[in-house]
């Protein structure tokens, strides 16, 4: 009957007799080792710091570091990658796409092998909107610079960036912590005991040092100076980065900067708004990329051998047209893996002797 033939089980998924297997056969047949699940590494390397995030399929982090990036962006990816590998679960996980952001996102990607490469705004967006579906705004403060992120409906339609003044950067706090004889990881704790924060120029660095020596001088408690810093700080973000956009809740705050809590409360009074400071936000970026990494089709297996090669760049002047370009070329244990800077196919170097 046809409907008979319907309920028939496929003859592979036809239940086994009682004790049909064997001895024999169950040796023949040993039970397989599971594969290996999938991962997926993220690199975010700026001109202070270098972060790395290793997620599975499901986002989960399953590794991170944060290092500094000390002016070798090439001897901190190396670093980053020994101490990633020192936690990273080998045994039951395999890294089969990689993704690379920051200000050395190309030679960053070049020395990994990157599947993909994409700039911070998207990283960061990314990342942070996996974490806060419902964001609106990405407030990001490093240490050398800024950005703003607008985002709709979990896509991001606006941004501005700022890398001209660090007046409103980790930079510029650290450096008048030093002037004010204090840690800066203190100044959070000094600007939330102020209750009359000193007014501090926030136009750009050379005129806020110039008025926090003077207000020093004057003899304004140490406290209310901090949280008058503080304030600076936002001030000048808001007039600057935030200048012109519309700031909506829920509002992300991230990066370096976003661990003072001192900061953290003067946006939070210029905006009148609640801020959320994710635990992971100085990651953002890091982590983006491993999202991005995982949603791309590209796949290519992940060794962290690459530790131990040797890896330099050169600067070559190509001369072959009157766009006369630098080119930037990079080298592993001397063999040229990658260039870039020719503005036209005449100062293609990838494929060349080196």
């Amino acid at each position: 009957m046809k409907g008979a033939s319907m309920n028939k089980a496929p003859l592979s998924e036809a239940p086994e007799k009682k004790g049909s297997m064997s001895v024999n056969s169950a040796k023949e047949n040993p039970r397989k080792e599971s594969p290996r699940e999938d991962a997926f590494l993220g690199i975010d390397v700026g001109s202070i710091s270098t972060k790395g995030v290793v997620t599975n399929a499901h986002n989960d982090i399953l590794c991170s570091e944060y290092i500094w990036t000390e002016g070798d962006p090439i001897g901190a990816v190396k670093r980053l990658l020994r101490s990633l590998e020192a936690r990273f679960d080998a045994e039951r996980y395999r890294i089969v796409a990689t993704g690379a952001t920051g200000s050395a996102r190309k030679l960053v990607g070049s020395i990994v092998g990157a599947t993909i490469v994409k700039n911070e705004i998207t990283a960061h967006a990314v990342g942070t909107i996996s974490k806060h579906p419902e964001v609106r705004t990405i407030l990001e403060i490093g240490g050398q610079d800024s950005k703003i992120i607008l985002i709709e409906n979990g896509v991001a339609v606006d941004y501005a960036m700022n890398t001209l003044c660090a007046a409103g950067t980790g930079a510029f706090l650290s450096s008048q912590a030093r002037r004010l004889g204090i840690e800066v990881e203190e100044i959070g704790d000094y600007a939330l005991r102020s209750k009359h924060p000193t007014p501090i120029a926030a136009r750009c660095t050379v005129f806020a040092e110039s008025d926090l020596v003077h207000k020093i001088q004057m003899g304004h408690p140490r406290e209310d100076i901090i949280a008058g810093v503080c304030q600076a700080v936002a001030a000048n973000y808001l007039n600057n980065v935030g200048k012109g956009k519309k700031i909506a809740g829920p509002i992300v705050f991230q990066g370096g900067v976003s661990k003072n809590r001192g900061v953290v409360a003067a946006f939070e009074r210029a905006l009148d708004q609640p801020i959320i400071v994710d635990e992971i936000g100085h990651l953002m970026g890091a982590l983006g990329m491993a999202i991005l990494a995982r949603r791309a089709e590209a796949r290519s297996p992940f060794d962290f051998r690459i530790e131990d090669m040797e890896f330099h760049t050169r600067e070559v002047s190509c001369g072959r047209c009157t766009n006369n370009c630098e080119i930037i070329c990079v080298y592993r244990d001397n063999k040229l893996i990658d260039s870039w800077g020719n503005r036209c196919e005449r100062g293609q170097l990838r494929h060349e002797a080196s």
